[in-house]
């Protein structure tokens, strides 16, 4: 078609899409809904969240047994294996390939199955997702992060050396890469230090920062040949003991118009826009996400970390109000690495997306199993819409593969993770659960009908127990490798 220039021109391009487009990932959950607005587009996953009810997921029958340690690893099974392969076939042996996750390896994969990867190189990736990297980028554009110290930590004695300037001893200790829930450190004297001591020593550079009384959000964005743009800033859900069994550990978001201040709103959108133009300049284009701290006595806005990738907020950003008015933010991203052209006004959609009435809302919850047993799984909950009753109790109401199918407060959309026969571990995901409206107070704690929920989703679940210790080291070891360790 000639080039793109609007919105509707956006729409129809990708409703008469003919190139198959694949999400490959352990679940379709990051990219929910996708399918409704482009043309041939598939989901290949690892895990059956929809008991071969979805059409357009496609999961392969046969599992063989494997050791995996990421998400990359699953993927590349899954490019490897005879019934994905075969499909791909079926459906024309070429297309685009899009992923939560990949590794140089992916890429090779990939060029062997005539399939593009649509993401800049995985090399690239990679150093973008150093958060010693994201502090430099940050830095050079104006967009702060908290006080904080990039260096190498030999002992607690050293610590305290390299970051006399901060001011204080009550510290937060990152390391380049990994989940927050497992590689961010709390320390504030020396014997908390010594938990940690051989993970922090281990790294060639720490980021060491002064701790603050914040709170996260998370804001999505897409960095196009046109300009950034620019999601609603969402507030996030971290290391609710109920959610999950990490400190620090992200278990869910809020996206509501009034998250916090209008001027930190802005600010953050300011500072997401200035970053996406950053990561250009890099090389880097396509979907990321960015983590802001909020210091709740000085409201000021600090930058966190970037996930150059889609995330686990993807899911909300991607059927808000602003997604359905215009197009979700994804779709920008697949445009972007289209051989179509297009010149879109980036302003106006970023003005567009910013106001109020185009933000309604929504919130999820991840459950993982907490405790620190091991069990097999006897029973678990459908994917689709529960309802809740006015005594807090739940029932399954129908099945849809859409969050918007939950049409009030009183009903949510899961989407189940593990199931039945799957080992259940402390750490595992059970699930996530998206419904209309807030789970948090302004105090951000959760709310009763949030813990109406996930008490209600738990019941759902039920386990044998396995007491032989022996057997709990090989079922934690079976669980692992079946892809069940981390799937957001």
């Amino acid at each position: 078609m000639n080039k793109i220039t609007s919105i509707s021109d956006v729409r129809r391009y990708f409703h008469n899409n003919k190139e198959p487009i694949y999400f490959i990932s352990a679940t379709n959950f990051n990219l929910l809904g996708i399918g409704d607005w482009v043309g041939n587009f598939r989901h290949i996953n690892y895990i059956d969240c929809f008991d071969r009810r979805q059409k357009n997921v496609f999961v392969p029958r046969e599992k063989f047994p494997r050791d995996f340690e990421s998400i990359e690893d699953i993927n590349n099974y899954l490019l490897e294996h005879k019934e994905v392969i075969d499909y791909l076939k079926s459906r024309g042996g070429k297309g685009v390939a899009t992923f939560l996750m990949f590794d140089e390896h992916t890429e090779e994969i990939c060029e062997q199955l005539g399939l593009r990867v649509a993401f800049p190189p995985a090399k690239l990736r990679s150093r973008m997702d150093n958060k010693i990297e994201t502090v430099r980028i940050g830095n050079k554009v104006g967009v702060p992060s908290v006080p904080n110290v990039l260096a190498k930590v030999d002992s607690y004695q050293h610590l305290l050396e390299v970051c006399q300037e901060l001011g204080t001893q009550d510290l937060v200790i990152q390391s380049a890469y990994g989940d927050s829930g497992h590689t961010t450190f709390f320390v504030s004297n020396e014997s908390e230090y010594y938990k940690y001591a051989e993970e922090i020593e281990a790294e060639p550079e720490v980021k060491i920062m002064k701790r603050i009384n914040c709170r996260g959000s998370a804001i999505e964005a897409c960095s196009t040949r046109c300009g950034t743009v620019v999601g609603p800033l969402m507030t996030e859900l971290v290391g609710f003991k109920s959610l999950t069994p990490y400190k620090g550990g992200w278990c869910g978001n809020e996206m509501f118009a009034g998250a916090f201040s209008q001027e930190v709103r802005d600010k953050a959108r300011e500072y997401t826009f200035l970053f996406g133009e950053a990561l250009r300049e890099e090389g880097y284009r396509g979907y990321f996400e960015l983590d802001f701290l909020i210091d709740m006595d000085t409201q000021d806005v600090y930058l966190g970390e970037l996930n150059p990738r889609v995330t686990g907020a993807s899911s909300l950003t991607n059927v808000a109000a602003f997604a359905h008015s215009d197009v979700p933010l994804f779709l920008f991203h697949l445009l972007e690495f289209s051989d179509q052209d297009f010149d879109l006004d980036i302003e106006d959609i970023n003005d567009r997306w910013a106001h109020p009435d185009s933000i309604d809302s929504w919130s999820q919850l991840v459950i993982k199993y907490t405790e620190e047993s091991v069990d097999l799984l006897t029973q678990a909950p459908q994917s689709g819409v529960w309802r809740m009753a006015e005594d807090g109790s739940i029932a399954y109401g129908h099945y849809d593969p859409h969050p918007h199918a939950a049409e009030s407060e009183q009903e949510a959309f899961f989407l189940r993770i593990s199931g039945v026969g799957d080992f259940r571990y402390e750490g595992a995901d059970l699930g996530i659960l998206i419904t209309r409206g807030r789970l948090m107070d302004d105090d951000f704690q959760l709310t009763p009908r949030a813990k109406a929920w996930i008490e209600g989703i738990r019941g759902q679940f039920a386990g044998q127990a396995l007491q032989d210790p022996v057997v709990e080291e090989v079922a934690v070891s079976h669980a692992i490798g079946g892809g069940n360790f981390k799937i957001l």
